[in-house]
């Protein structure tokens, strides 16, 4: 039977869209973390939705699995292939088809890279908002199939919230098609909601219209050091009363993320450590002059109320660089605690400081060498943990898990802020989602997956 299906999806794709099982690379089996899957039956790279439509029928018709790959940025394990799976690889489809500046939209393929459609948009004084560490790889497809979150939710939301319309492609190989570039379309459900955030359980995501922002004149950003916790909440406060809807970014690092990662900068601390916690503010705006000024206010009133121990504001491009840069060496600061487990989580801000400390008590319950860093989104909620596992206890993986997700539900969190649920974190849907949703999901994926072809396995336990 590998042979027929083979057979069929070269016919459909030719040469340069089947990779027979010996002609797959090894960066098909790998993520960004360098964990790695099965070798695969194959890949298939289709070149646009009429490829995919007529892949997947094949595929449909005999019952072969097949997991959706864009730029394989993921963190759940969702995209590593298993034995006997076929991989669907949407890096050919590659195509911005159109930048409408009038409407503020874009109409892209699914395997657009994220960084490709920020620099196209750019000249023409537009920007696509969505931002996240792996913006030179992530891909638009698989940022709708996770609901991907990133560095500006907190003013411009998830990717749910800049997706107008979509096109996907069901396991049997119908095409759905809602590229509608409207804001209002109150016409029965929004079946595009069932495909953002699904992981491609439910159909493979091929096109889709986002939106699209005036760019903004100026971007200024602020590292502030704070004692507690309480100063931190206080100081989300204020920011949003200072800045209002100029604050794009709130971003919030332990001493224990801030400590190592400026370690790794190679020069000078923007603040040297000792405090609590270090916050990135980030505004933008669209007249400069009055952004900066707004800005040196709101940081000269945090001081003066003495919410804020220290700041520093940045003054140039670089400047902005460089405590970015602080920010972004996320996976850098978490690869000091090698081999770490990493989590993605989100608690209510209210209840933070309470489960970090309830966090770091469960996991030195579990081994006492099992140290902690955090670091998050935190205006929206998201908190990013890495627990060091003691090398000599490759038991102790799950028993953490185990751990942290029994925390975040007893928190009534979500087991997953942006990264997804993928192959990792089934056990732990229930510690969110509870019996009632979990059934109604199921239902979904039977009704439009009924041969369970398309990500099996992912997400749900089997």
């Amino acid at each position: 039977m590998s042979s027929s299906v083979l057979s069929a999806l070269h016919e459909v794709l030719g040469s340069r869209g089947l990779l027979a099982a010996e002609s797959v690379d090894e960066r098909y089996l790998v993520d960004v973390l360098g964990n790695r899957g099965e070798p695969p039956l194959a890949v298939i790279r289709p070149a646009d939705t009429r490829q995919v439509s007529a892949a997947l029928a094949i595929c449909h018709a005999a019952g072969r699995p097949v997991i959706t790959q864009g730029g394989r940025t993921g963190l759940a394990l969702g995209q590593l292939p298993r034995a006997g799976e076929i991989v669907l690889s949407t890096e050919r489809m590659n195509a911005i088809e159109e930048i409408d500046p009038d409407a503020g939209t874009a109409t892209v393929q699914a395997g657009v890279v994220l960084q490709a459609l920020q620099e196209k948009v750019e000249p023409q004084g537009l920007m696509f908002p969505l931002d996240l560490g792996g913006r030179g790889s992530c891909t638009i497809g698989g940022n709708i199939a996770t609901n991907a979150g990133g560095n500006r939710v907190v003013r411009y939301g998830m990717a749910r919230e800049l997706v107008l319309g979509l096109e996907a492609v069901l396991a049997d190989g119908t095409v759905l098609d809602g590229l509608k570039p409207l804001l209002k379309n109150n016409t029965g459900p929004d079946l595009k909601q069932l495909f953002i955030g699904s992981e491609g359980v439910l159909g493979v995501v091929t096109r889709a219209v986002v939106r699209l922002f005036p760019l903004p004149a100026d971007r200024t950003v602020a590292l502030c050091a704070v004692a507690d916790f309480g100063r931190v909440k206080a100081l989300l406060r204020h920011a949003r009363a200072g800045l209002a809807g100029d604050l794009t970014a709130f971003e919030v690092m332990w001493d224990s993320y801030y400590d190592r990662a400026v370690t790794l900068l190679g020069r000078a601390a923007p603040i040297a450590p000792g405090r609590a916690y270090h916050v990135l503010i980030e505004a933008c705006g669209t007249e400069a002059a009055a952004l900066a000024d707004k800005v040196e206010r709101m940081l000269q009133g945090a001081l003066e109320q003495e919410i804020v121990a220290d700041a520093v504001l940045a003054k140039s491009g670089a400047e902005i660089a460089q405590l970015w840069k602080v920010r972004d060496l996320a996976i850098e600061a978490s690869r000091l605690l090698d081999p770490i487990v990493p989590f993605d989580v989100s608690v209510p801000i209210a209840r933070m400081e309470a489960f970090v400390a309830e966090v770091q008590a469960a996991t030195k319950a579990v081994d006492p060498r099992c140290d902690l860093l955090v670091f998050g989104h935190l205006a929206d909620g998201n908190l990013h943990l890495a627990v060091h596992q003691p090398p000599d206890r490759p038991e102790a993986f799950h028993a953490i898990e185990q751990a942290v997700y029994g925390v975040v539900g007893r928190f009534r969190g979500s087991v997953s802020a942006e990264h997804g649920i993928g192959w990792l974190k089934r056990e732990y849907l229930q510690h969110s989602r509870s019996p009632a949703e979990i059934a109604v999901m199921r239902t979904l994926k039977t009704a439009l997956d009924p041969r369970n072809i398309l990500n099996p396995h992912r997400i749900f336990l089997p």
